[in-house]
């Protein structure tokens, strides 16, 4: 099941696509994925919507060899992806995947059982707020011990480098389980041993069945976390996605106990599928020249 377990990461702050390389792009998805792509205003926008998309179906068609064209992917009525039409496969019996999109960086993780989430904060420092009001909006998220945690940090600087791992942390939870805005946060309670040896307290309670780990990524003050799992616990709508939410012990915990392989940097290169790649370079390099031209 290993092979189903996969975390990459794009750098988009350094890509700056010209207009044809773009709409070329566009061409790769079906017209449903077009408008989920246009609808946002800003540029630097629909590049994280669209090196998304690239990820999810460069993901699926890497790990179950589905060609671009034949990818379907839907979304639940809370926005889960999710990959329809998967013939039954004994070596990924739950294959699933969550991107997320934040700062300088978008991302995907997938697993071949749990259910997975992901998430990436920036941190960002709030200017028209000091620190500690702009903290204040949120500690009705948040349990007392993290509360605590937080405002005990030291520097503003430090008390959001913690708030943003907390919060990094419960958002990849509620992408997992294919939440909306309806779930409360402060149900969560995150422990930790200098944020390693992660785990969950749900409504009091510890969870065994639950998996998370947490990374920054190296001097750009961005943090990314990954919250696996059991599929008992997705919510209604993400729940009929699923090939299955009730696993036996020992299989269960098989695919929890899974390691977590480190996030992979991917460029856009990397991510067309070789039946497209000579046109793409074709666009790209029409577009270089007539900057070199211009």
């Amino acid at each position: 099941m290993e092979k189903g377990v996969r975390r990459w990461l794009v750098d988009i702050s350094k890509w700056n696509p010209s207009r044809d390389e773009f709409s070329f792009l566009v061409s790769l998805f079906p017209p449903n994925e077009h408008s989920s792509i246009f609808r946002f205003v800003k540029f630097e926008d629909r590049k994280r919507a669209i090196v998304s998309r690239l990820l999810q179906y460069s993901l699926v068609n890497e790990v179950l060899g589905i060609p671009f064209n034949e990818i379907i992917i839907r979304r639940t009525i809370e926005g889960k992806p999710y990959l329809e039409s998967v013939k039954e496969n004994s070596e990924f019996p739950n294959f699933n995947f969550n991107v997320s999109h934040h700062g300088d960086y978008v991302g995907i993780a997938s697993e071949p059982l749990c259910i997975v989430g992901l998430d990436i904060v920036s941190h960002f420092i709030p200017r028209k707020e000091t620190p500690p009001e702009y903290l204040a909006n949120f500690s009705p998220y948040l349990s007392r011990l993290e509360w605590d945690s937080i405002i005990s940090a030291g520097t503003s600087d430090l008390m959001l480098g913690e708030f943003y791992r907390y919060w990094c942390l419960k958002e990849a939870f509620i992408k997992a389980i294919g939440a909306g805005v309806g779930f409360r946060l402060d149900r969560l309670e995150f422990h930790h041993t200098d944020w390693s040896d992660i785990s969950v307290h749900i409504d009091g309670e510890e969870s065994t069945e639950w998996k998370f780990f947490l990374f920054e990524l190296g001097g750009k003050q961005h943090y990314v976390s990954v919250a696996k799992g059991h599929p008992r616990m997705a919510n209604k709508s993400y729940k009929q996605t699923l090939k299955g939410s009730e696993f036996e012990y020992d299989e269960y915990y098989l695919g929890l106990q899974l390691p977590n392989t480190g996030f992979v940097s991917r460029t856009i290169e990397q991510l067309i599928p070789d039946s497209h790649s000579v046109s793409y370079n074709i666009h790209r390099s029409r577009s270089e020249h007539d900057v070199t031209e211009a």
